[in-house]
């Protein structure tokens, strides 16, 4: 055993009795397939051996309450690629480290390159422009070539898409250069210490190349919709998929419910989409079935028969709701708390204006709302609220006692009533999802804290899971390829100008009190993983598996000569559940659970404005020494950098 790997083990065996390790040291989790193996192998000599059936078992014995912590346009890389033990971007020599040189035009059109560099609170970091997460960006900026991604043309993608065959200006030159800067824990601690103390995934993939929608798809159904176009060729997407309704989904186009076009308008849409971006297409209804489906069970049946408009949302289902219902057992609670869906505080978050309520809303970002069979019956869609409705019914007992699972975003603004530390950012950097181009990475992170403390104060707290991760890769650079094997997945045919395959990682934490501590999961998944961990929890079928759904896929793989096409929760290869991530010490009561206080971050950090937090608080305070600051790596900002080419531009 090398000495890394026996300090893990050390690291292991004295988490298991409770107690902490040195921070900033993190213990390896590697993975072994096999039904009956768990998906790790364990480091500790001393740790239970169970098998895959028996840690589920106790999950579901332990587990009651999944929430899921979804935030918006982070690569693995740009958060977490110097957090020791993760594969990293310096975990290997650079000429192994696919992309970590790229090339840039300089603006007299010469040829220079660029290379990751770290920007932190002298930077300003946690309030940078939005740079490109197209559908067909984010495939150029991988750059597959005989079905492998090179992931090295994350700089000149960027930088042409406003140079196009013209000599780079100053600010596309910037955006080019922004896609390879990289944070730390001196910009968003939180979330370094939750890395930290609790469990990192290093090896999750978006599910599909693509913006926000199909990670906010991802996350509920484990697909975009190959199902629904296989079902229906005629409404596969056209072109590059840029814009414009299509299946499988991999664009943000708003969803027709809710929408102008929408006559019933059940629903609401926010009305800056349609009156300011002149949005002049919306999505295809969604009909391929999702978690809202198989989380009712045995109530299945009767709930769908409230559905308003059953035969333009059911056709597709109707012998999964036939299974799920005959499966029987009692339904499993869901809700999805999104910030302006309803009424937020009198805090700036929602404000009444020319366009009307859910200024703070972001309609795309809801994935339940795509689905008609949501949409369209109120018993559906009462469970879509706002965000604060989640601090409400956490501090008043107000979630079901039974459990359940439930997803919470933030949104252009923030309840919190918090500000940039950079002043100059302090009308445009408001939001609190974690979106660059209008949220605060540090405001963001503060929202993930307050949910973090909510759940941990409370009676939930005990019987919980925590995953929080990350809808997109926003267009910044991360090193590690997607598989191979899913490169292969052209499936719009002669219509589909650029490949469908899994886009660069995103980071993925869970916390939970049955979590192992100080450790780094390197089993291999998606965003379908959170799905398979919901379905593995809470006992139920995967979507995989239901009828409709497996027959979509026989006929795709006939037809098309591809597999996987189809939700990723089941059948698919090397998706992980997300089960390794907890200690099997403390599922078997040979250790105690952590507690809530191992997860509280103080308060006082959390509620203190960025202003007075940036600089402050940062890797020193929570005693973590990145891996470049451990290796002594140069850090090179180039001359003319600048967090925010388009809102500040740089005078020419």
């Amino acid at each position: 055993m090398r000495p890394f790997h026996r300090l893990c083990a050390l690291l292991l065996s004295t988490a298991a009795l409770g107690m902490p390790a040195s921070a900033g040291w993190a213990a390896t989790i590697d993975t072994a397939p096999g039904p009956e193996v768990s998906p790790y192998v364990v480091a500790a000599a001393n740790e239970p051996q169970l098998s895959h059936a028996q840690v589920v078992a106790l999950l579901r014995r332990h587990i009651k309450y999944v929430f899921v912590l979804y935030q918006e346009n982070r690569s693995f890389d740009s958060y977490f690629g110097t957090f020791p033990g993760a594969n990293g971007l310096f975990s290997q020599p650079e000429s192994q480290t696919p992309g970590f040189t790229q090339p840039l035009m300089n603006l007299d059109g010469s040829a220079t390159t660029i290379r990751p560099f770290r920007i932190g609170p002298a930077q300003f970091a946690a309030d940078t422009d939005d740079v490109d997460h197209s559908h067909p960006s984010l495939v150029d900026k991988m750059h597959v070539l005989d079905g492998t991604a090179r992931m090295d043309r994350f700089a000149l993608t960027e930088e042409r898409k406003f140079a196009g065959n013209e000599l780079p200006t100053i600010m596309a030159k910037q955006f080019g250069e922004l896609t390879m800067a990289y944070e730390d824990c001196d910009t968003v601690p939180f979330l370094w210490r939750y890395a930290d103390r609790f469990t990192l995934a290093d090896n999750i993939f978006q599910e599909i190349t693509g913006p926000s929608t199909p990670g906010n798809l991802d996350i509920i159904a484990a697909q975009t919709g190959a199902t629904q176009w296989i079902e229906h060729p005629e409404q596969g997407y056209s072109g590059n998929g840029e814009s414009g309704p299509g299946e499988p989904v991999v664009n943000d186009a708003d969803p027709y419910w809710g929408s102008p076009f929408d006559r019933r308008k059940k629903v609401p849409v926010n009305p800056y989409d349609f009156t300011v971006y002149h949005h002049d297409s919306v999505q295809y209804n969604q009909t391929y079935a999702s978690l809202p489906l198989t989380l009712a069970r045995g109530s299945l049946g009767s709930v769908v028969k409230k559905d308003e408009l059953p035969d333009d949302d059911l056709d597709d289902v109707r012998d999964d709701i036939v299974a799920v219902t005959a499966a029987g057992q009692a339904p499993v609670a869901w809700r999805w708390y999104e910030e302006g869906y309803d009424r937020e505080p009198t805090t700036g978050a929602d404000p009444v204006d020319a366009g009307g309520l859910h200024a703070s809303y972001i309609t795309h970002h809801n994935g339940p709302q795509y689905f008609g069979y949501i949409a369209n019956n109120p018993a559906m869609r009462e469970k879509l609220r706002g965000l604060d409705d989640f601090f409400q019914d956490v501090a008043h007992g107000a979630l079901p006692k039974t459990g359940g699972v439930f997803y919470v975003k933030g949104g252009y603004q923030n309840i919190a009533g918090l500000s940039p530390a950079d002043p100059r950012a302090a009308e445009t950097f408001l939001g609190d999802d974690d979106h660059p181009g209008y949220s605060d990475a540090m405001i963001s992170e503060a929202l993930v804290a307050r949910a973090v403390n909510a759940i941990a104060a409370s009676p939930y707290w005990k019987e919980s899971a925590i995953i929080i991760t990350w809808d997109d890769s926003e267009g910044d650079y991360d090193h590690v390829p997607p598989a191979d094997r899913v490169h292969q997945r052209n499936i719009s045919g002669a219509n589909d100008a650029v490949p469908v395959s899994d886009g660069p990682r995103v980071p993925l934490i869970l916390i939970s009190p049955y979590a192992r501590v100080h450790a780094i999961d390197h089993a291999h998944g998606s965003h379908a993983s959170v799905v398979k961990f919901v379905d593995a929890v809470m006992g139920l079928i995967p979507l995989a598996n239901l009828p409709d759904e497996l027959k979509a896929r026989e006929r795709g793989e006939k037809k098309y000569g591809q597999k996987d096409l189809g939700p990723q929760d089941a059948l698919t290869p090397d998706i992980t559940d997300l089960t390794g991530a907890f200690d099997p010490a403390r599922l078997e009561g040979k250790a105690p659970p952590l507690p809530a206080s191992y997860a509280i971050i103080p308060p006082k950090l959390v509620d203190t404005q960025p202003s007075a937090l940036s600089g402050h608080y940062g890797c020193k305070q929570i005693g973590i020494v990145p891996t470049d600051l451990q290796l002594g790596i140069p850090n090179h900002i180039p001359d003319d950098f600048n967090p925010r080419p388009k809102t500040e531009p740089t005078p020419d």
